[in-house]
C-alpha cells in the first residue's frame, strides 16, 4: 500500500513538474541580450547627439551601428520563446517606425537634424531601450506588460 502510494505521489509530483515547465514561455535570462542592448543604448544616444552635423560625416559609424542593431535582432530571432523581445528589436531596426531606425533614416534624407528634434526622437529611444533593458534583466509581468503595450499586443 506504501508503494503504490508513493507512485501516486511521485506521478503527480512528475506531472506537475513537466506541466509547469512547458507553460513557460518566456527565454530566461541571457546576459548577452543584456550587455549588448546596454552597448546599443550607449552607442545610440551618442550617435544621436551628432546628428547636429551632416549625416554623411558620420556614414562609417552609422553603418557600424546598424550592423550591430542588426546582429542583435537576429540573435533574439533565434532565441526559444523570444517573441516580445524579438518583436521589440525588430520595432528598433525599423526605418518605417519612429525608433533608432527610424530617426538615421531621417537623419540621411535631411542631412542634418535640429536639437530639439534630436533630444524628443532620443528621449523616445532611450525609454523604449529601457524597457527592453528592463524586461531582459527581470523577465516579470510588469516589464513584460510594459513591452506589450508598445507594441500594441494588449
Amino acid at each position: 500500500m506504501k508503494t503504490r502510494l508513493f507512485t501516486v505521489y511521485l506521478g503527480a509530483f512528475a506531472l506537475l513538474l513537466v506541466t509547469s515547465c512547458a507553460s513557460l514561455r518566456t527565454a530566461a535570462f541571457d546576459q548577452y541580450s543584456y550587455q549588448k542592448g546596454t552597448e546599443i543604448k550607449v552607442d545610440a544616444t551618442r550617435l544621436m547627439a551628432k546628428a547636429t552635423m551632416q549625416y554623411d560625416s558620420q556614414a562609417a559609424a552609422i553603418e557600424n551601428f546598424e550592423a550591430e542593431l542588426a546582429k542583435m535582432v537576429e540573435y533574439e530571432k533565434n532565441k526559444p520563446n523570444n517573441q516580445i523581445s524579438y518583436a521589440m528589436w525588430k520595432m528598433m531596426a525599423n526605418p518605417d517606425k519612429n525608433f533608432i531606425a527610424g530617426f538615421l533614416k531621417r537623419w540621411k534624407e535631411k542631412g542634418t537634424l535640429s536639437t530639439f528634434f534630436i533630444n524628443e526622437a532620443k528621449g523616445q529611444t532611450v525609454e523604449a531601450l529601457d524597457l527592453i533593458l528592463q524586461y531582459e534583466g527581470k523577465k516579470d509581468p510588469a516589464a513584460e506588460k510594459k513591452l506589450q503595450g508598445l507594441l500594441g499586443l494588449q
